[in-house]
Protein backbone atom coordinates (compact mmCIF):
# COMPACT_ATOMS: atom_id res chain seq x y z
CA UNK A 1 0.00 0.00 0.00
CA UNK A 2 2.95 2.26 0.68
CA UNK A 3 4.67 1.84 -2.51
CA UNK A 4 1.26 2.36 -4.27
CA UNK A 5 1.18 5.55 -2.16
CA UNK A 6 4.54 6.29 -3.02
CA UNK A 7 3.89 5.64 -6.91
CA UNK A 8 0.96 8.20 -7.17
CA UNK A 9 2.59 11.01 -4.82
CA UNK A 10 5.16 11.04 -7.33
CA UNK A 11 3.05 11.12 -10.38
CA UNK A 12 1.53 14.25 -8.87
CA UNK A 13 4.45 15.64 -8.10
CA UNK A 14 6.35 15.47 -11.11
CA UNK A 15 2.97 16.85 -12.93
CA UNK A 16 2.87 19.82 -10.41
CA UNK A 17 6.18 20.44 -10.82
CA UNK A 18 6.11 20.94 -14.15
CA UNK A 19 3.43 23.03 -14.01
CA UNK A 20 4.61 25.09 -11.41
CA UNK A 21 7.86 25.59 -13.19
CA UNK A 22 6.39 26.55 -16.27
CA UNK A 23 4.78 29.03 -14.83
CA UNK A 24 8.06 30.44 -14.01
CA UNK A 25 9.43 30.21 -17.23
CA UNK A 26 12.31 27.75 -16.27
CA UNK A 27 13.03 25.09 -18.83
CA UNK A 28 11.01 21.90 -18.75
CA UNK A 29 13.14 19.21 -17.12
CA UNK A 30 11.36 16.55 -15.52
CA UNK A 31 13.96 14.09 -15.74
CA UNK A 32 15.70 16.03 -13.01
CA UNK A 33 12.34 17.14 -11.16
CA UNK A 34 11.80 13.00 -11.16
CA UNK A 35 15.73 12.98 -9.84
CA UNK A 36 14.96 15.05 -6.52
CA UNK A 37 16.46 13.52 -3.70
CA UNK A 38 16.23 15.37 0.21
CA UNK A 39 19.36 15.78 1.90
CA UNK A 40 17.12 17.98 4.73
CA UNK A 41 13.47 17.86 5.38
CA UNK A 42 11.85 19.87 7.55
CA UNK A 43 8.21 21.77 8.38
CA UNK A 44 7.87 25.84 8.55
CA UNK A 45 4.48 26.92 10.23
CA UNK A 46 3.58 29.88 13.05
CA UNK A 47 1.22 31.39 14.90
CA UNK A 48 -0.56 28.10 16.62
CA UNK A 49 -2.03 30.85 19.10
CA UNK A 50 -2.34 27.99 21.67
CA UNK A 51 -4.76 28.80 24.25
CA UNK A 52 -5.75 28.00 27.77
CA UNK A 53 -9.41 27.14 27.02
CA UNK A 54 -9.11 25.49 23.64
CA UNK A 55 -8.00 22.54 22.22
CA UNK A 56 -8.54 23.08 18.78
CA UNK A 57 -4.90 24.43 18.15
CA UNK A 58 -3.19 22.24 20.38
CA UNK A 59 -4.50 19.08 18.34
CA UNK A 60 -3.57 20.69 14.80
CA UNK A 61 0.02 21.00 15.95
CA UNK A 62 -0.39 16.71 16.29
CA UNK A 63 -2.15 16.58 13.13
CA UNK A 64 0.22 18.79 11.83
CA UNK A 65 3.00 16.64 12.30
CA UNK A 66 1.83 13.47 12.04
CA UNK A 67 1.42 14.28 8.46
CA UNK A 68 4.63 15.55 8.18
CA UNK A 69 6.07 12.33 9.45
CA UNK A 70 3.82 10.31 7.10
CA UNK A 71 4.76 12.38 4.22
CA UNK A 72 8.15 12.04 5.56
CA UNK A 73 7.91 8.16 5.54
CA UNK A 74 6.37 7.32 2.48
CA UNK A 75 10.02 8.88 0.78
CA UNK A 76 12.03 5.79 0.60
CA UNK A 77 15.35 7.95 -0.47
CA UNK A 78 15.01 10.05 2.64
CA UNK A 79 12.03 9.25 5.20
CA UNK A 80 13.44 11.83 7.83
CA UNK A 81 11.93 14.79 9.18
CA UNK A 82 14.47 16.85 10.43
CA UNK A 83 13.59 20.08 12.21
CA UNK A 84 9.81 21.98 12.72
CA UNK A 85 10.17 26.02 12.68
CA UNK A 86 7.09 27.70 14.08
CA UNK A 87 7.62 31.36 13.78
CA UNK A 88 6.00 33.02 16.72
CA UNK A 89 2.94 34.05 18.05
CA UNK A 90 2.89 30.48 19.69
CA UNK A 91 0.12 31.21 22.15
CA UNK A 92 -2.66 33.73 22.25
CA UNK A 93 -2.32 35.50 25.24
CA UNK A 94 0.99 34.82 26.44
CA UNK A 95 0.34 33.33 29.64
CA UNK A 96 2.98 30.49 30.97
CA UNK A 97 0.38 28.20 31.24
CA UNK A 98 -0.27 28.70 27.59
CA UNK A 99 3.46 28.12 26.93
CA UNK A 100 3.61 25.08 28.32
CA UNK A 101 0.59 23.85 26.57
CA UNK A 102 2.38 24.60 23.14
CA UNK A 103 5.73 22.79 24.51
CA UNK A 104 3.08 20.12 25.69
CA UNK A 105 1.73 19.98 22.20
CA UNK A 106 4.83 20.14 20.23
CA UNK A 107 6.54 17.26 22.54
CA UNK A 108 3.92 14.96 22.42
CA UNK A 109 4.18 14.39 18.39
CA UNK A 110 7.94 15.41 18.38
CA UNK A 111 10.80 12.52 17.72
CA UNK A 112 13.63 12.41 18.36
CA UNK A 113 15.32 12.75 15.13
CA UNK A 114 13.48 16.16 14.58
CA UNK A 115 15.07 19.27 15.83
CA UNK A 116 12.34 22.02 17.20
CA UNK A 117 13.17 25.69 16.16
CA UNK A 118 10.98 28.21 17.24
CA UNK A 119 10.71 32.18 18.21
CA UNK A 120 8.72 34.56 19.91
CA UNK A 121 6.80 37.41 18.71
CA UNK A 122 6.59 40.76 20.27
CA UNK A 123 2.41 40.69 20.36
CA UNK A 124 0.73 37.36 21.69
CA UNK A 125 3.88 35.66 22.81
CA UNK A 126 4.14 39.11 24.71
CA UNK A 127 1.21 40.09 26.22
CA UNK A 128 1.63 38.98 29.79
CA UNK A 129 5.13 38.79 30.57
CA UNK A 130 7.65 41.34 29.83
CA UNK A 131 10.25 40.79 26.97
CA UNK A 132 13.12 39.34 28.99
CA UNK A 133 10.40 37.31 31.03
CA UNK A 134 9.30 36.36 28.27
CA UNK A 135 12.54 35.21 26.77
CA UNK A 136 13.84 33.36 29.39
CA UNK A 137 10.28 31.51 30.39
CA UNK A 138 10.64 30.03 26.54
CA UNK A 139 14.20 28.78 27.04
CA UNK A 140 12.90 26.74 30.45
CA UNK A 141 10.04 25.75 28.69
CA UNK A 142 11.68 24.60 25.27
CA UNK A 143 15.85 24.31 26.18
CA UNK A 144 16.02 26.65 23.33
CA UNK A 145 17.36 30.66 23.13
CA UNK A 146 14.97 33.07 21.93
CA UNK A 147 17.52 33.87 19.47
CA UNK A 148 19.80 31.17 17.92
CA UNK A 149 22.26 30.05 15.32
CA UNK A 150 21.89 26.24 14.51
CA UNK A 151 23.24 23.67 11.73
CA UNK A 152 21.03 20.52 11.04
CA UNK A 153 22.88 18.47 7.71
CA UNK A 154 24.74 21.23 7.04
CA UNK A 155 22.59 23.99 6.92
CA UNK A 156 22.27 26.82 9.12
CA UNK A 157 19.03 27.86 10.56
CA UNK A 158 19.15 31.50 12.20
CA UNK A 159 16.46 32.72 14.68
CA UNK A 160 15.03 35.94 16.04
CA UNK A 161 12.79 36.57 18.71
CA UNK A 162 11.15 40.04 19.89
CA UNK A 163 14.07 41.57 21.28
CA UNK A 164 14.76 42.35 25.12
CA UNK A 165 13.40 45.54 24.86
CA UNK A 166 9.26 46.27 25.37
CA UNK A 167 9.57 49.21 23.40
CA UNK A 168 10.41 48.01 20.09
CA UNK A 169 9.98 44.99 18.10
CA UNK A 170 13.69 43.93 17.27
CA UNK A 171 17.22 45.67 18.91
CA UNK A 172 20.40 47.29 17.23
CA UNK A 173 22.82 44.48 18.95
CA UNK A 174 19.98 41.46 16.98
CA UNK A 175 20.69 43.02 13.69
CA UNK A 176 24.72 42.87 14.12
CA UNK A 177 24.40 39.79 15.84
CA UNK A 178 22.25 38.33 12.48
CA UNK A 179 24.83 39.74 10.06
CA UNK A 180 27.64 38.15 12.25
CA UNK A 181 26.07 35.22 11.99
CA UNK A 182 24.81 35.51 8.10
CA UNK A 183 28.87 36.32 7.82
CA UNK A 184 29.93 33.29 9.87
CA UNK A 185 27.22 30.59 7.12
CA UNK A 186 27.69 32.10 3.86
CA UNK A 187 31.63 31.92 4.71
CA UNK A 188 31.68 28.37 5.13
CA UNK A 189 29.43 27.74 2.00
CA UNK A 190 28.32 30.50 -0.58
CA UNK A 191 26.71 28.49 -2.35
CA UNK A 192 23.74 26.75 0.22
CA UNK A 193 20.66 28.74 1.25
CA UNK A 194 20.66 29.87 4.72
CA UNK A 195 17.09 29.78 6.55
CA UNK A 196 16.33 32.58 8.78
CA UNK A 197 12.63 32.83 10.38
CA UNK A 198 11.12 35.84 12.60
CA UNK A 199 7.55 36.55 13.19
CA UNK A 200 6.95 39.52 11.26
CA UNK A 201 7.17 39.39 7.19
CA UNK A 202 9.77 41.75 5.85
CA UNK A 203 8.19 44.84 4.80
CA UNK A 204 7.23 44.69 0.68
CA UNK A 205 7.85 41.18 0.16
CA UNK A 206 5.06 38.35 0.93
CA UNK A 207 1.28 38.84 1.01
CA UNK A 208 0.27 40.76 3.72
CA UNK A 209 3.76 42.63 4.34
CA UNK A 210 3.28 45.98 2.79
CA UNK A 211 2.53 49.10 4.62
CA UNK A 212 -1.54 49.35 4.02
CA UNK A 213 -1.27 45.77 5.17
CA UNK A 214 0.22 46.53 8.45
CA UNK A 215 1.71 43.37 8.58
CA UNK A 216 5.61 43.75 7.85
CA UNK A 217 9.26 45.46 9.76
CA UNK A 218 11.66 46.99 7.98
CA UNK A 219 14.37 46.04 10.67
CA UNK A 220 15.92 43.27 8.68
CA UNK A 221 15.59 43.84 4.75
CA UNK A 222 18.78 46.07 4.65
CA UNK A 223 21.04 43.45 6.40
CA UNK A 224 19.76 40.44 4.25
CA UNK A 225 19.42 42.07 0.98
CA UNK A 226 23.40 41.70 1.08
CA UNK A 227 22.60 37.93 1.21
CA UNK A 228 21.41 36.04 -1.73
CA UNK A 229 21.59 33.21 0.21
CA UNK A 230 18.67 33.72 2.67
CA UNK A 231 15.52 32.17 2.65
CA UNK A 232 13.43 34.04 5.01
CA UNK A 233 10.68 32.25 6.76
CA UNK A 234 8.06 34.64 8.66
CA UNK A 235 4.23 34.61 9.35
CA UNK A 236 1.69 36.73 11.50
CA UNK A 237 -0.25 38.07 8.71
CA UNK A 238 -2.23 34.97 8.35
CA UNK A 239 -2.17 35.34 4.61
CA UNK A 240 -2.21 32.07 2.91
CA UNK A 241 0.67 30.03 2.00
CA UNK A 242 -0.91 28.71 -1.32
CA UNK A 243 -1.15 32.13 -2.46
CA UNK A 244 1.58 32.61 -4.99
CA UNK A 245 2.46 35.96 -3.87
CA UNK A 246 3.70 34.57 -1.03
CA UNK A 247 6.61 33.60 -2.18
CA UNK A 248 8.43 36.28 -2.98
CA UNK A 249 12.09 36.77 -4.83
CA UNK A 250 14.11 39.98 -4.85
CA UNK A 251 17.80 40.57 -3.00
CA UNK A 252 17.03 36.70 -1.03
CA UNK A 253 14.03 34.82 -1.17
CA UNK A 254 11.08 35.16 1.41
CA UNK A 255 8.46 33.07 2.30
CA UNK A 256 4.81 33.28 4.39
CA UNK A 257 4.05 30.53 6.39
CA UNK A 258 0.18 30.88 6.41
CA UNK A 259 -0.76 29.91 9.85
CA UNK A 260 -1.66 26.64 11.91
CA UNK A 261 -5.21 29.12 13.33
CA UNK A 262 -6.98 31.03 11.27
CA UNK A 263 -7.00 33.12 7.52
CA UNK A 264 -6.57 36.64 6.98
CA UNK A 265 -6.94 38.55 3.59
CA UNK A 266 -6.41 42.12 1.80
CA UNK A 267 -8.99 42.85 -0.69
CA UNK A 268 -8.67 46.27 -2.12
CA UNK A 269 -9.31 48.92 0.50
CA UNK A 270 -10.44 46.30 2.75
CA UNK A 271 -8.04 45.30 5.14
CA UNK A 272 -7.72 41.89 7.76
CA UNK A 273 -10.71 40.35 6.05
CA UNK A 274 -11.81 36.96 7.47
CA UNK A 275 -14.06 35.24 5.53
CA UNK A 276 -16.63 32.51 7.78
CA UNK A 277 -14.59 29.77 7.21
CA UNK A 278 -11.44 31.56 8.54
CA UNK A 279 -11.15 29.49 12.09
CA UNK A 280 -11.65 26.42 10.01
CA UNK A 281 -8.19 26.68 7.99
CA UNK A 282 -4.69 25.58 8.83
CA UNK A 283 -1.83 25.42 6.96
CA UNK A 284 2.14 24.63 6.56
CA UNK A 285 5.38 23.85 4.61
CA UNK A 286 7.02 21.25 3.83
CA UNK A 287 10.46 22.30 2.97
CA UNK A 288 12.94 19.63 1.05
CA UNK A 289 16.35 20.88 -0.43
CA UNK A 290 18.45 18.24 -2.68
CA UNK A 291 22.09 17.63 -2.66
CA UNK A 292 21.72 20.46 -5.61
CA UNK A 293 20.78 22.82 -3.17
CA UNK A 294 17.09 23.04 -5.18
CA UNK A 295 14.65 23.96 -3.05
CA UNK A 296 10.96 21.73 -2.89
CA UNK A 297 8.17 23.67 -1.50
CA UNK A 298 5.28 21.43 -0.29
CA UNK A 299 2.19 23.62 1.20
CA UNK A 300 -0.73 21.49 3.44
CA UNK A 301 -3.71 22.11 4.46
CA UNK A 302 -4.23 20.86 8.53
CA UNK A 303 -7.99 20.04 8.70
CA UNK A 304 -7.94 17.71 5.32
CA UNK A 305 -4.00 16.24 5.29
CA UNK A 306 -3.73 17.43 1.56
CA UNK A 307 -1.47 19.07 -0.47
CA UNK A 308 -2.79 22.81 -1.55
CA UNK A 309 0.42 23.91 -3.79
CA UNK A 310 4.00 23.13 -5.35
CA UNK A 311 6.98 24.57 -5.99
CA UNK A 312 10.58 23.72 -7.57
CA UNK A 313 13.02 26.45 -7.18
CA UNK A 314 16.42 26.08 -8.55
CA UNK A 315 19.48 26.90 -5.82
CA UNK A 316 17.54 30.19 -3.83
CA UNK A 317 21.52 31.01 -3.12
CA UNK A 318 21.82 31.87 -6.52
CA UNK A 319 21.27 35.14 -7.25
CA UNK A 320 20.97 34.10 -11.25
CA UNK A 321 18.13 32.08 -9.76
CA UNK A 322 14.55 34.50 -9.21
CA UNK A 323 11.97 33.20 -11.43
CA UNK A 324 9.40 34.55 -8.56
CA UNK A 325 9.97 37.94 -8.78
CA UNK A 326 6.60 39.89 -8.40
CA UNK A 327 7.51 40.91 -12.11
CA UNK A 328 8.47 37.90 -13.18
CA UNK A 329 4.98 36.30 -11.85
CA UNK A 330 2.77 39.05 -13.01
CA UNK A 331 4.28 38.40 -16.71
CA UNK A 332 3.09 34.66 -16.40
CA UNK A 333 -0.26 35.09 -15.47
CA UNK A 334 -2.45 34.62 -17.49
CA UNK A 335 -6.65 35.21 -17.31
CA UNK A 336 -8.60 32.50 -16.14
CA UNK A 337 -11.92 31.03 -18.25
CA UNK A 338 -14.98 30.26 -17.57
CA UNK A 339 -16.71 27.24 -19.13
CA UNK A 340 -18.18 26.84 -22.84
CA UNK A 341 -21.98 27.54 -22.19
CA UNK A 342 -21.35 28.27 -18.40
CA UNK A 343 -24.43 30.57 -17.18
CA UNK A 344 -25.48 32.75 -14.27
CA UNK A 345 -28.53 31.42 -12.45
CA UNK A 346 -30.65 34.03 -10.06
CA UNK A 347 -32.49 33.16 -7.02
CA UNK A 348 -34.50 35.16 -4.93
CA UNK A 349 -33.35 35.30 -0.91
CA UNK A 350 -34.09 37.31 2.08
CA UNK A 351 -32.97 40.80 1.71
CA UNK A 352 -31.93 40.40 -2.11
CA UNK A 353 -30.89 38.09 -4.89
CA UNK A 354 -28.06 35.40 -5.47
CA UNK A 355 -26.38 34.95 -8.55
CA UNK A 356 -25.09 31.07 -8.74
CA UNK A 357 -21.86 31.42 -10.86
CA UNK A 358 -20.12 28.12 -12.63
CA UNK A 359 -16.00 28.28 -10.82
CA UNK A 360 -14.10 29.45 -13.15
CA UNK A 361 -10.60 27.63 -14.09
CA UNK A 362 -7.16 28.55 -14.00
CA UNK A 363 -5.20 28.14 -16.94
CA UNK A 364 -1.86 29.40 -15.67
CA UNK A 365 -1.44 26.99 -12.24
CA UNK A 366 -2.11 30.03 -10.05
CA UNK A 367 -5.50 29.88 -8.06
CA UNK A 368 -8.34 31.92 -8.85
CA UNK A 369 -8.37 34.29 -5.72
CA UNK A 370 -11.58 36.86 -6.69
CA UNK A 371 -14.84 37.12 -8.29
CA UNK A 372 -16.14 40.50 -9.17
CA UNK A 373 -19.47 41.46 -10.40
CA UNK A 374 -21.67 44.34 -11.28
CA UNK A 375 -25.54 44.92 -11.84
CA UNK A 376 -26.00 47.22 -14.78
CA UNK A 377 -29.69 48.68 -15.13
CA UNK A 378 -30.98 49.32 -18.66
CA UNK A 379 -29.28 52.90 -18.82
CA UNK A 380 -25.75 51.13 -18.68
CA UNK A 381 -25.26 52.49 -15.08
CA UNK A 382 -23.69 50.06 -12.57
CA UNK A 383 -26.40 50.03 -9.82
CA UNK A 384 -24.02 47.76 -7.68
CA UNK A 385 -20.64 46.34 -7.67
CA UNK A 386 -18.90 43.61 -5.23
CA UNK A 387 -16.42 40.79 -4.84
CA UNK A 388 -16.54 37.64 -3.17
CA UNK A 389 -13.85 35.56 -2.09
CA UNK A 390 -13.67 31.94 -3.46
CA UNK A 391 -12.21 29.47 -1.04
CA UNK A 392 -9.04 28.80 -2.84
CA UNK A 393 -6.86 29.13 0.50
CA UNK A 394 -8.32 25.68 1.58
CA UNK A 395 -7.84 21.99 -0.58
CA UNK A 396 -11.97 22.39 -1.54
CA UNK A 397 -13.29 22.57 -4.85
CA UNK A 398 -15.64 24.66 -5.21
CA UNK A 399 -18.16 24.07 -7.93
CA UNK A 400 -19.77 27.37 -7.94
CA UNK A 401 -19.57 30.85 -6.21
CA UNK A 402 -22.64 32.44 -4.87
CA UNK A 403 -22.65 36.43 -5.15
CA UNK A 404 -25.22 38.37 -3.15
CA UNK A 405 -26.73 41.33 -4.03
CA UNK A 406 -28.59 43.12 -2.13
CA UNK A 407 -31.08 46.86 -3.02
CA UNK A 408 -32.41 46.30 -6.53
CA UNK A 409 -35.52 47.42 -6.95
CA UNK A 410 -37.56 45.40 -9.67
CA UNK A 411 -36.55 45.87 -13.01
CA UNK A 412 -34.47 44.72 -16.00
CA UNK A 413 -30.83 44.47 -15.17
CA UNK A 414 -27.40 42.96 -17.20
CA UNK A 415 -25.00 41.16 -14.92
CA UNK A 416 -21.22 40.96 -15.15
CA UNK A 417 -19.15 38.29 -13.30
CA UNK A 418 -15.49 38.42 -14.14
CA UNK A 419 -12.17 36.13 -11.96
CA UNK A 420 -9.31 37.35 -11.19
CA UNK A 421 -5.87 36.16 -10.39
CA UNK A 422 -3.64 36.97 -7.45
CA UNK A 423 -1.71 39.40 -9.88
CA UNK A 424 -5.03 41.30 -11.10
CA UNK A 425 -5.56 39.48 -14.18
CA UNK A 426 -8.97 39.19 -15.16
CA UNK A 427 -11.10 36.96 -17.34
CA UNK A 428 -13.46 37.49 -19.89
CA UNK A 429 -17.01 38.52 -18.31
CA UNK A 430 -19.15 36.23 -17.70
CA UNK A 431 -22.58 37.72 -18.39
CA UNK A 432 -26.24 37.15 -17.93
CA UNK A 433 -29.74 39.42 -18.88
CA UNK A 434 -32.12 39.57 -15.55
CA UNK A 435 -35.59 40.61 -15.41
CA UNK A 436 -36.08 40.88 -11.39
CA UNK A 437 -39.05 40.94 -9.58
CA UNK A 438 -39.12 41.60 -6.31
CA UNK A 439 -42.74 39.85 -6.06
CA UNK A 440 -44.21 43.06 -4.19
CA UNK A 441 -41.78 42.94 -2.00
CA UNK A 442 -37.85 43.82 -2.10
CA UNK A 443 -37.05 42.26 1.17
CA UNK A 444 -39.15 38.38 1.03
CA UNK A 445 -40.25 38.59 -2.66
CA UNK A 446 -43.66 38.12 -1.38
CA UNK A 447 -46.83 40.30 -1.47
CA UNK A 448 -48.20 41.88 1.30
CA UNK A 449 -52.02 41.87 1.79
CA UNK A 450 -54.61 42.81 4.67
CA UNK A 451 -54.06 44.80 7.89
CA UNK A 452 -51.64 42.25 9.31
CA UNK A 453 -49.31 42.16 6.23
CA UNK A 454 -49.35 46.46 5.86
CA UNK A 455 -47.36 46.37 9.21
CA UNK A 456 -44.92 43.90 7.95
CA UNK A 457 -44.35 45.54 5.05
CA UNK A 458 -42.98 48.66 6.77
CA UNK A 459 -41.20 46.12 8.50
CA UNK A 460 -39.72 44.51 5.77
CA UNK A 461 -39.37 47.78 4.27
CA UNK A 462 -37.04 49.10 6.92
CA UNK A 463 -34.98 45.84 7.10
CA UNK A 464 -34.44 45.93 3.38
CA UNK A 465 -33.05 49.54 3.66
CA UNK A 466 -30.82 48.60 6.39
CA UNK A 467 -29.74 45.45 4.33
CA UNK A 468 -29.12 47.75 1.32
CA UNK A 469 -27.44 50.63 3.75
CA UNK A 470 -24.54 48.40 4.94
CA UNK A 471 -23.81 46.10 1.72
Amino acid sequence: MKTLKRIVSLLLSALLICSVTAIAGAEDDTAAQADFVPVIRFVASSDTHIRDNSDLTYNRIGKMLDLAYEEAESDEAYDKLDAVLICGDLTNDGTKTEFDRFYEAVSASLRDETQFLGVVAKNHDGYVMNRKELRAYYKSVTGNDADFHKVINGFHFIGLSASESDAQHYDSKQISWLKSELDKATAENPDKPVFVMHHEHNRDTVYGSSSYDGWGVTYFNSTLNDYPQVVDFSGHSHYPLNDPRSLWQGNYTAIGTGAVYYSEFTIDTTRTYHPADSEATATFWIVEIDAANRMHLRGYDIEAGEMICEYLLENPANPENREYTVEKRKAASKPPVFDEGAEIEITPVTGGYTATVPAAKSTDGMPVVLYRYKVINKLGIAEKKGWVLPSYYTAGEQETIDLKMTGLAAGDYKIEVIAETAYGVDSEPLTAEVTIDDGGCPYCHEPHEGFAGFFIAIYHYIAWFFTNLFS
